[in-house]
């Protein structure tokens, strides 16, 4: 078996802070989100790291993050442009974003050829998912006619904002396996308890703070690369015919699918850190403040990678 690899998406803007975050220092040596969660998979064990992006930041990002994760790591890079579809499909007039995130999977599927972990460029996972996710993909291998993935949740209480409302999917598992994930895209801190809303604020649901929730930390074998481009053009089948401008192919949706299917079983890995991310401008200053304290209790060194070797 392959060693495992890890996925970075990387491609989308935030919208909602204003900026391309993956750009933004919080470290005290200067360093990006990125590179804390980068950092924390090499130690976990992951030696080869796929950038997806576009070609429109590819200067900046290769000149920052690649350049000093690449002398402690093998990197590769993917690219998701929005013309990248299978033969026979074309971009609808009007569309400017790309069709989401197994959109993001599909535009890697020529440079991973191994098991790999899949995360966000703008959170902050901490140390104990990418262990977790090294040891299961070490140890686990498709068998003929099953998939064996796995996701690392995180406890709801970990993953919120005091500074407006969160998007999280919220798990159902069944014996340590997950059974689906259903996205709760209003989710507040209020009067001291966490909060849902599915229905524009008329009617609020109380979440238990140890809810285990994804933030997007998806463990697959190859498998999924093929799964996920053979079920791409019936996406846009529909897609096209019903929200050409805005339709989007989500890794959860395919995910679901192979579920559904009986194609795939997901185990449930849990993490107990703190998830840190920059949702709003105003989580930055928590977050900065965070790294900055881990840095000093020496969970973290300074500067994050060594300087470069002559």
């Amino acid at each position: 078996m392959k060693k495992p690899v890890l996925v970075v998406l990387a491609a989308g803007m935030g919208s909602r802070y204003g900026g391309l975050k993956q750009m933004d220092p919080v470290g005290p040596g200067g360093e990006f989100i990125i590179d804390y969660s980068i950092y924390d998979a090499h130690r976990g064990g992951f030696d080869t790291v796929v950038f997806i992006i576009k070609h429109e930041i590819e200067d900046a990002f290769r000149e920052t993050v690649g350049r000093r994760v690449s002398r402690h790591m093998e990197v590769r890079y993917a690219f998701q442009q929005l013309d990248d579809l299978p033969e026979g499909y074309a971009v609808p007039e009007g569309r400017v974003k790309p069709f989401g995130t197994a959109h993001a999977i599909y535009a890697a599927r020529n440079v991973v050829d191994a098991p790999f972990a899949v995360i966000n460029a703008d959170d902050c996972y901490g140390p104990e998912a990418f262990r977790e996710a090294y040891q299961f993909l070490s140890a686990t291998a498709d068998e003929p006619g099953r998939y064996h993935y796995a996701m690392v949740g995180y406890y709801l209480a970990n993953t919120v904002t005091e500074h407006g409302s969160v998007a999280r999917g919220i798990c159902v598992t069944d014996g340590g396996m997950l059974q689906s994930v259903t996205e709760h895209t209003c989710i507040e801190v209020r009067d001291g308890a966490i909060r849902s809303t599915l229905d524009g604020g008329e009617r609020w649901l109380t979440l238990a703070p140890d809810t285990l929730v994804s933030m997007n930390l998806w463990c697959f074998q190859p498998s999924f690369l093929t799964e996920t481009t053979a079920g791409f053009p019936a996406f846009l089948d529909e897609a096209l015919a019903k929200n050409p401008l805005k339709g989007e192919y989500f890794l959860p949706s395919v995910v679901t699918r192979l579920l559904e299917e009986g194609k795939a079983d997901v185990k449930m890995l849990e993490s107990r850190d703190k998830w840190y991310g920059v949702t709003y401008q105003a989580d930055r200053p928590a977050v900065v403040q965070a790294l900055a304290d881990k840095t000093a209790e020496g969970l973290y060194p300074s500067p994050l990678w060594p300087e470069e070797r002559p």
